[in-house]
């Protein structure tokens, strides 16, 4: 009873402790690329397989990529595209339009028995094709969805959704961050029968999931990216109590989807990258408030998903560059990462694009066949990379 009353005056203490001596909570360090981190050019030279409109996320059945380009639900044969023929309906590179929504398309998955599941302004989760044609959801437990950011089918039957945010549509990302959003949750939606539930909620914006099994690691859990707090953490999701466990933490960038890889383990994507000066901003509550009410997001001192387009940006000049040459220490306003992680959630390599790079604002990466296909959001690219010649990428 005593120590119950006693906890929270020792959260309390230790959060002014924090604050009064930089650490903890408080600390405004970034982790290094280093090790397995270590910059490189891979994602800036990679094959430029398409551009497009609004990209948003990918999917592959092993045959075709699909990809959510806006409101357009598109589809690219890379088995033929590899092999230098033109797909059907398609020139290599072009897409065949499958449907046009009247919303965008913030999410996509390949189900295990064909069809595939689609987000559509993050509020409505549906099946197009398949055993399951129809099928559509619009809240679970009884709550409405709201910013659904990533879907992945599971090998058994199972689609898992996360829903990043209770108070911010998908393309508001930005506020959730510079409010300190913690209302992201994890769901599990039911194909055949049984219904759909919480996995667990109050995530700090919950952006990409996938099984552990699907990733070369048994048991019932599923991995998640916890972007405002830069871990991936595994959930029982068998409903059993517990806190998440962390998969991989303090990461440089803030993650978002995961995809399956070859081998088993998990490609994770960093949409956008931390630095110092945004971490020392979301510890001053009076200064966000008044940049969130005054000032128009675009000039924001946050993350973006591209930079470089305008005088009027934050960061600029001789605070990036001496005489034309980037400074090393230049805070990267905006980037592109690719991790890939093992089995047991370890960094192996990854894919960069610097910051004077334009393949930033990394969103999805999924294997199809030989290949890595990498989504950046910031170019509107859609990048093609073998995967024999990733892990002994030339390292800069």
């Amino acid at each position: 009873m005593i120590g119950a009353l006693t906890r929270p005056l020792t959260r309390s203490l230790q959060a002014l402790s924090d604050r009064l001596l930089g650490r903890g909570e408080a600390a405004i360090t970034v982790p290094v690329f280093d090790g397995a981190l270590k910059s490189n050019r891979l994602l800036e030279d990679a094959a430029v397989f398409a551009t497009l409109q609004a990209p948003e996320d990918l999917a592959t059945d092993g045959q075709s990529l699909f990809v959510a380009d806006g409101p357009r639900l598109l589809r690219y044969d890379t088995a033929a595209a590899g092999a230098g023929e033109a797909p059907v309906g398609a020139a290599e590179g072009s897409p065949v339009e499958l449907q046009h929504f009247d919303q965008p398309v913030t999410a996509l998955a390949c189900l295990p028995g064909g069809g595939l599941a689609v987000a559509l302004g993050g509020q409505t989760v549906r099946v197009l094709g398949g055993p399951h044609d129809g099928r559509q959801w619009d809240r679970v437990d009884g709550r409405p969805l709201h910013a659904v950011n990533a879907l992945s089918a599971t090998a058994d039957g199972r689609l898992l959704a996360t829903d990043g945010s209770r108070e911010h549509r998908p393309a508001r990302w930005k506020h959730d961050l510079m409010t300190l959003g913690r209302s992201g949750r994890v769901l599990e939606l039911a194909l055949a029968g049984g219904g759909s539930r919480e996995l667990a909620g109050g995530l700090a914006h919950a952006f990409g999931t996938c099984s552990a099994e699907d990733a070369g690691q048994g048991g019932s859990t599923v991995w998640v990216s916890e972007s405002w707090r830069h871990r991936v953490v595994a959930l029982d999701a068998m409903g059993r109590a517990g806190k998440p466990r962390a998969v991989t933490e303090a990461l440089p960038g803030y993650p978002s989807r995961l995809s399956p890889a070859t081998g088993g383990g998990a490609w994770l994507t960093c949409f956008i990258l931390r630095t110092q000066l945004v971490e020392f901003v979301l510890r001053e509550p009076g200064f966000r408030r008044r940049m969130v009410e005054e000032i128009d997001p675009a000039y924001w001192i946050a993350p973006a998903l591209n930079s470089g387009n305008t005088f009027l940006e934050p960061m600029q000049g001789a605070q990036l560059k001496m005489m034309g040459i980037v400074k090393p220490w230049a805070p990267p306003r905006s980037y592109g990462l690719v991790i890939r992680l093992d089995a047991q959630g370890r960094i192996l390599h990854s894919l960069h694009s610097r910051f004077d790079g334009k393949n930033h604002g990394v969103v999805a990466a999924v294997e199809c066949g030989d290949q890595l296909y990498v989504l950046a959001k910031g170019s509107r690219h859609l990048l093609r990379l073998p995967l024999a010649e990733i892990a002994g990428g030339p390292q800069a």
